[in-house]
């Protein structure tokens, strides 16, 4: 009897292996939207992250005599070596002379005159799942600029490696921005094409607009999947440790607390000058195009180290992990202070402060999400395209 109980456990665990092995991207499945662009004047959405294989996507396309006359880039800009919030400027593409528009800062989503003679956008941005992430953003705005301007769009599915649970608060209206425009939680366990058709579906964007959207589903995927990314999707996301913190960890980005930008270890790490606790140190410093002047420049700091403790705290529980939040907290010496602006805008919501500072139990801080969690579910349901997590 043991040794069926064995078999059977080691057959599951080969087709799950084989599964992830076969797992193929949209962008990989080109006999599915080639015959969609040819013929068509094409601009896309791109960086660093969309390739087959190891090839750019424009490339590819160029390559399999496709018209590409625009690139539009996001945030970190097409090669991904633009720092957090950094400016990302117009160039043109190698020795092609495609234009390459940016559509992050002041400018984003792609303006009527960009659009002109667009027949087709292609969207392909490897996102984390993360409401605060701001790809997410960016293709909201530019599925509205094609809606306004007649331009069909497709979406080249990609997996999302914090797809396996949902959790945080649910962003309020009131508090919407380019860091969060829709209500949602935290994390929210849809790909970038799930999500496409959620925002569509649900008359999310302007005047409840609709744009003409296609996604090319991915091959073999479902959500208990652990995908691990084969590229950095910013210059500050490096490790798949790093992905998982992120929706725990970025809170700290709303207070006076470093999440580590300006060392080698971004996202891993969280401390400050003069912080008693903790088991390192370490010194920010400026890193062109990664980190230009880092909080606490130059200036010592003690805390944490927490990646190895991602695999416990996040992936098994499923959960975000407020409990080092609420530790600084306690422990800072200028509670006034501690919190800044942009804390309310990545919660989407100033309940979770409020929590914080009145120091209510992270049990009942996760309970208090949950009504608006199950309202979202029911939103998410309707939309997904492949297999849900358990």
């Amino acid at each position: 009897m043991k040794f069926y109980v064995i078999f059977f456990y080691v057959v599951l665990i080969l087709k799950a292996n084989i599964a992830i092995a076969q797992l193929k991207t949209g962008a990989e499945a080109t006999n599915e939207y080639l015959p969609l662009l040819k013929a068509k004047k094409v601009a896309l959405v791109v960086n660093q992250t969309s390739l087959i294989g190891q090839t750019q996507l424009a490339d590819s396309l160029i390559n399999l005599k496709i018209k590409v006359v625009k690139i539009f880039v996001p945030e970190h800009g097409l090669f991904g070596n633009v720092e957090a919030g950094g400016n990302v400027n117009n160039s043109t593409y190698k020795k092609t002379g495609i234009p390459v528009i940016s559509i992050y800062g002041d400018k984003v989503k792609p303006a009527a005159d960009d659009l002109s003679g667009v027949d087709v956008l292609v969207f392909d941005i490897q996102d984390v799942g993360v409401r605060f992430y701001t790809y997410i953003s960016t293709l909201t705005y530019v599925m509205e600029a094609c809606a306004e301007n007649n331009v069909q769009v497709i979406v080249l599915d990609r997996p999302n490696p914090n797809g396996f649970y949902i959790d945080g608060p649910v962003l309020e209206k009131e508090f919407s921005s380019f860091v969060g425009l829709h209500p949602v939680p935290v994390v929210y366990g849809m790909t970038i094409g799930e999500y496409a058709g959620m925002v569509n579906g649900e008359g999310w964007m302007k005047n409840n607009i609709k744009c003409k959207l296609t996604v090319i589903k991915l091959t073999n995927y479902n959500h208990d999947y652990r995908y691990i990314l084969p590229v950095p999707p910013s210059p500050n996301l490096r490790t798949q440790e790093s992905i998982y913190l992120y929706p725990s960890l970025c809170f700290f980005e709303g207070t006076d607390v470093s999440v580590g930008r300006g060392t080698d270890h971004p996202f891993e790490l969280i401390g400050k000058p003069g912080f008693k606790p903790g088991n390192i140190n370490f010194t920010p410093i400026s890193i062109p195009g990664i980190s230009d002047h880092p909080l606490y420049e130059n200036i010592e700091c003690k805390g944490f180290n927490v990646a190895e403790f991602c695999e416990d705290y996040i992936v098994l529980t499923k959960r975000i992990y407020l409990f080092w939040l609420m530790g600084f907290y306690s422990q800072s010496d200028n509670k006034d202070k501690f919190f800044n602006n942009f804390f309310d805008k990545l919660a989407g919501t100033n309940k979770l402060r409020d929590e914080i500072i009145k120091g209510i139990a992270i049990a009942d801080i996760q309970k208090s999400w949950e009504p608006d969690i199950e309202k979202f579910k029911l939103i998410r349901k309707k939309y997904l395209l492949y297999p849900d997590f358990n």
